[in-house]
């Protein structure tokens, strides 16, 4: 597709800096791109390539000031990270709006209720009473169990798996290979030291407007619903365990642990590889730093944290520097041992 940067400004409602009728056709990146391609620029870091760049067309802050001359066109908006991701999902929107239809072979169930404008993928299989909604894109190889309701707009890529009783709410996005509604953690154990396998009779509940990496899991609730709050993003690689709650415009960076039970409020922050011990609180806003382990619940709001077991930010950040200086304290404290020894026997001498 070919678009004007006059064309792309309203999409972003930004301002031309330059040829409004100037063209490209695809995007790249400000250090790589080429003459018809579209990059962005707002991190100091690449602020040299903005002046040596072959892109056709560059979104920029509006406040930035230019140093010397710019062969691009710019496009100028209040944020041009922000703006550059809003043209992409547009674009994204463009690309899949194409796609309509049943391909075949694939099993959808006479008690299945589809939306108009659906496209469903060729091997998927759609269970009894499932309902989806308007303008829902499922990808090859997914299943949807029985009862399962997919709202307005929402997207499963390849091979995703949402089992039987779950909810997913409008304009999802659920990346290739996550699986929806498996069952929780649960097993009792016996006094012959076996477990019993604890039934997983609950569901899941995706709210409004969450996205999924590839590769996550979240298990369905032992009774009730484990919930992912609306606007909610979830990494690659994220274990949710049975009734966690996951707050709204949540965020949980890769290979993240959630325990069961577990509270996590609104607007919180969680680094890779985090854990989360279970039947805990979270509350909003709270940042949990990348491989912490957090051991207990943090019931104050606004708060940082980083380590294992997760301490405050600040706090954690003196110990660690405490921590590179042991050498040379220990060295400083053998020169006052002898010097203390030394002082001990002049004074003996005299």
């Amino acid at each position: 597709m070919e678009f004007s940067a006059a064309q792309i400004a309203i999409l972003i409602n930004g301002r031309v800096d330059g040829d409004p009728e100037t063209k490209v056709t695809s995007f790249n990146k400000i250090e790589e791109a080429q003459i018809g391609n579209l990059a962005f620029f707002s991190n100091p870091k690449y602020e040299e390539f903005l002046y040596s760049t072959r892109a056709s067309i560059v979104i920029v802050n509006e406040s930035y000031e230019l140093k010397e001359p710019v062969s691009a066109t710019l496009i100028r908006v209040p944020d041009a990270y922000s703006a550059f991701a809003t043209l992409l999902h547009k674009y994204q929107q463009m690309a899949t709006q194409q796609l309509a239809g049943v391909q075949q072979p694939s099993f959808i169930t006479p008690t299945a209720k589809l939306g108009n404008d659906v496209y469903i993928g060729a091997f998927v299989y759609i269970g009894e009473h499932v309902t989806i909604g308007n303008n829902v894109k499922v990808f090859p190889g997914a299943f949807i169990g029985d009862n399962v309701t997919i709202g307005d707009n929402s997207i499963l890529h390849p091979g995703v798996k949402v089992y039987h009783d779950c909810l997913v709410g409008k304009s999802v996005t659920i990346h290739a290979g996550s699986v929806i509604g498996g069952d929780g953690f649960g097993f009792a154990p016996q006094p012959d030291g076996t477990y019993k396998k604890v039934p997983q009779i609950g569901n899941v509940v995706i709210e409004d407007e969450v996205e999924i990496g590839s590769n996550a899991t979240i298990d369905r609730a032992t009774m009730g619903s484990t919930i992912i709050r609306s606007g909610a993003k979830l990494d690659n690689l994220i274990q949710i365990a049975h009734n966690v709650e996951v707050g709204s415009h949540t965020v949980i960076a890769a290979q993240a642990g959630v325990s069961g039970s577990t509270k996590i409020g609104k607007y919180v922050m969680i680094g890779g590889q985090a854990g989360i011990v279970g039947h805990i609180n979270i509350a909003d806003r709270v940042m949990i730093n990348a491989q912490s382990g957090v051991s207990k619940s943090i019931n104050k709001a606004n708060t940082s944290v980083t380590g294992s077991p997760a301490s405050d930010y600040t706090s954690a950040l003196r110990s660690q520097a405490v921590a590179r200086n042991l050498p040379e304290l220990e060295k400083r404290v053998q020169e006052l041992e002898k010097l203390v020894q030394q002082l001990m026997a002049e004074k003996v001498n005299i």
